[in-house]
């Protein structure tokens, strides 16, 4: 049986004076990380923290961040990540729904809900905190693979947040297709660049500690900085999601770093341009592209993509891979029969990977678990081979005069245009054809592209139900979650300004 605190165990054993983790001045082995571990799940038992008791974190990435994120759990314990970029009123909503009964802050947070019992801040505080606690002998050897390990918010692009349940064996299992994946070792270095509160950012965090690798902590993506610590730190592996790719690919292309050492640059979150990944393997050449799909529901990988260099030519380039080892994934009409090769359906996963249940949400969590899978809310289809292609979010479809069209394939096009450095394709209202496709672009800086120009290239492309009826060129990025999506409820909001609903608004 192997829960959340199995990796660290490992680590410990085998290699207790490697080099777990370096973040900014920090280094820590793993002796130094499981010993903080140990003595901050004893400062909790002095809070009256105890088993089943929910912990949240609201923070930057730190390695302060990688021993919550493992303690926490490993103790029986019950992990909230939360987002900090959310507002204080999104915060307090999470931290009352899920009954936090502690808080580690990186942030100041107005207002905490009166289940909230201590807040303790992660600079001095958490440090005085550690430094006088008497620290547990050992990580208690009852905890479960089905306890619950943690509640991870959903609620970046869309809809109100929902606690995710995952479970030491939902994490674990993940942990176990992510080394399927890609083969881990004491020599992987990986990059913490995406946030911790997300799966995007702790994806590998497991992995690594098993195999007894080296985590290289980035507090806040910017890409000068990441390519910076490939340098420095020599790299072996990181994931980020696609627009972080594209800013790397942009730095790199400007003020190369010397980034031999990259091997693996995994990349998930939301679908990815092919032009993106075409300057990736320009700019990396000596790095391995993945492409990993999922949700925070399967914890998260559902399908894989490796070595999607090889495909770039190739229709698979635009695919998300095939379902990853140890998971199942079918694509389903509204009666929950499988979809014919081709044939457009919602993709749906089983594994033991698979969340229980949203925490408190059981109409919502009928609505996604039936029969045992997990129906994701994406459009695709597969092709003869299971190779998965995403389409779309349903909610992100297009009905322009009963035509349906996937902004990501608009999308797309858009990005194959030299002068495109972000591209975002939503619905609008339209009088006569009840929705119109309508594209934000975000040009290169320098480069002059106009709107005609664009929309010549679309014609050149896609079918003419399918080019945008209008270009909004802005100088400004596109806003983005937490997590890096683009945010196209925010792009769409003022266009459906005084409707009851959004029709294909998330």
């Amino acid at each position: 049986m192997a829960t959340m605190i199995s990796p660290l165990r490992r680590a410990t054993q085998v290699a207790a004076d490697r080099t777990a983790v370096v973040c900014g001045s920090v280094s820590l082995t793993y002796g130094e990380m499981a010993q903080r571990c140990r003595r901050l799940v004893g400062a909790l038992h002095g809070l009256g923290v105890h088993a089943g008791d929910r912990v949240a974190i609201v923070a930057p990435n730190c390695h302060r961040y990688l021993e919550v994120y493992q303690s926490i759990p490993g103790a029986g314990m019950v992990l909230v990540p939360l987002n900090q970029r959310h507002s204080d009123a999104e915060l307090r909503y999470a931290l009352e729904d899920s009954g936090t009964k502690v808080l580690f802050a990186g942030r100041p947070v107005a207002d905490v809900p009166a289940c909230v019992e201590r807040v303790v801040s992660l600079d001095g505080a958490y440090e005085a905190l550690l430094a006088s606690a008497t620290p547990v002998a050992a990580f208690p050897d009852e905890v479960a693979e089905e306890d619950l390990a943690g509640l991870f918010y959903t609620g970046g692009t869309t809809g109100t947040a929902k606690g995710v349940m995952l479970t030491h064996r939902n994490l674990v299992a993940n942990a176990m297709h992510m080394q399927l994946c890609w083969p881990f070792s004491p020599e992987t270095v990986w990059l913490v660049a995406a946030p911790l509160f997300h799966l995007a950012g702790s994806i590998a965090v497991l992995s690594t500690v098993w195999n007894a690798g080296r985590h290289v902590i980035l507090p806040a993506f910017d890409p000068a900085a990441a390519l910076d610590l490939v340098e420095r730190e020599q790299v072996t592996a990181t994931l980020v999601v696609p627009s972080m790719l594209a800013a790397m690919n942009e730095e790199q292309h400007a003020r190369p770093r010397a980034v031999s050492s990259l091997r693996l640059l995994s990349f998930g979150g939301a679908p990815s341009a092919t032009e993106t990944l075409r300057r990736a393997h320009e700019v990396f050449p000596g790095a391995s592209l993945l492409h990993l799909y999922g949700a925070t529901e399967t914890a998260p990988i559902a399908t894989a993509l490796p070595g999607v260099e090889r495909f770039l030519d190739a229709p698979q380039a635009r695919s998300c891979g095939q379902p990853a080892v140890g998971v199942d994934v079918d694509v389903r009409r509204d009666d929950g029969s499988s979809c014919d090769v081709g044939e457009v359906g919602e993709v749906a996963v089983r594994g033991p990977n698979v969340m229980g249940a949203y925490w408190n949400k059981p109409d919502q969590t009928a609505a996604v678990l039936r029969d045992g899978w997990y129906h994701t809310g994406d459009l695709g289809y597969t092709d003869e081979h299971a190779f998965v292609y995403l389409v779309d979010r349903a909610k992100d479809m297009i009905v322009s005069g009963g035509e349906n069209v996937y902004s990501t394939e608009v999308e797309d096009v858009l990005y194959r245009h030299p002068a495109v450095l972000e591209a975002a394709v939503f619905a609008v209202p339209d009088d006569r054809w009840g929705e119109a496709v309508h594209a934000v672009v975000v040009p290169r800086p320098s480069v002059s592209v106009s709107e005609e120009e664009l929309l010549a290239h679309c014609r050149a492309a896609i079918a003419a139900y399918k080019v945008p009826k209008a270009v909004e060129l802005r100088a400004e990025p596109l806003p983005k979650s937490g997590a890096g999506k683009t945010l196209k409820r925010e792009l769409r909001a003022p266009f459906w300004a005084g409707r009851e609903t959004m029709v294909s608004g998330a």
